[in-house]
């Protein structure tokens, strides 16, 4: 039976937002504009028009800030704002502290959606999450996704 049944809450960003200035938006805008033109003139024009959506979509969530997240650990799992993630479905955990800046809390779960959490830990100590959750759940070293990392290179 775990010990601490108190929950631990806090509020992080989603992810670090990235400011773009004006050439990298012309560069996008480029670089689909050409593969969508070079698509269209090998005959494939829904993948050209899928590429100006693809790029369209991109640069306007390249230009918002992230939203602010709650976070919460309890006896019932851990809830990333709205959405509860059981400890039923939580395959394994792993607090890296070391080298993410801020510390980050890598879950991989059972969802099919969403098999790979990557929370950050930003206003609450990651010693307390990490003997929080080793009560919990199974603690097995991991790496932050190769996903993620392109997505944060790109600001998402």
């Amino acid at each position: 039976m775990p010990q601490s049944s108190i929950p631990i809450r806090w509020r992080a960003y989603e992810h670090e937002h990235i400011e773009r200035g004006g050439d990298w938006y012309w560069a996008l805008g480029i670089f689909a504009g050409a593969v969508a033109l070079i698509s269209v003139l090998l005959g494939n024009i829904l993948f050209g028009i899928v590429i100006l959506v693809a790029a369209g979509t991109l640069a306007m969530l390249a230009s918002s800030p992230p939203p602010l997240v709650e976070f919460e650990l309890s006896d019932r799992g851990i809830k990333i704002g709205d959405t509860m993630h059981r400890y039923e479905d939580i395959i394994s955990f792993w607090v890296e502290d070391h080298d993410a800046d801020p510390p980050i809390l890598l879950v991989d779960t059972t969802k099919w959606l969403s098999p790979n959490l990557v929370i950050p830990l930003e206003d609450v100590d990651p010693k307390h999450v990490r003997a929080y959750l080793v009560e919990r759940a199974s603690e097995v070293p991991m790496k932050e996704p190769v996903w993620h990392k392109i997505l944060e290179a790109f600001g998402l």
